[in-house]
């Protein structure tokens, strides 16, 4: 299998590698790595979201377009990694209803 990139909207930086797997962890680091790292992505946008509308609120800056760009893009990818989790979690639970 070939290593393959999926990348969010835009410039979100969420991104996960999925590679061969060898000696029971993928090429790619493993999945724990990949969840870090969207999850730290959906908190840097978050804090970026937040010091923007700090910012317009302390009149350090007024460009109101950025700031609310930045704040749907924080809520996009947040809504987005609780799809993902709700996912995970039904495919877990489907896991452990198999009989053995």
């Amino acid at each position: 299998m070939s290593n393959m990139t999926i990348q969010g909207l835009g410039n979100s930086g969420v991104t996960a590698g999925v590679g061969k797997a060898t000696g029971g962890e993928s090429a790619g680091g493993g999945f724990g790595k990949v969840l870090r790292e969207a999850m730290e992505s959906v908190n840097n946008s978050e804090n970026e979201a937040n010091a923007l509308a700090a910012g317009l609120a302390s009149g350090e800056h007024a460009n109101i377009h950025e700031t609310m760009i930045a704040m749907e893009k924080a809520g996009i990818t947040f809504r987005l990694a609780t799809k993902v989790q709700a996912k995970v979690l039904d495919a877990y639970k489907e896991i452990m209803r198999t009989p053995l």
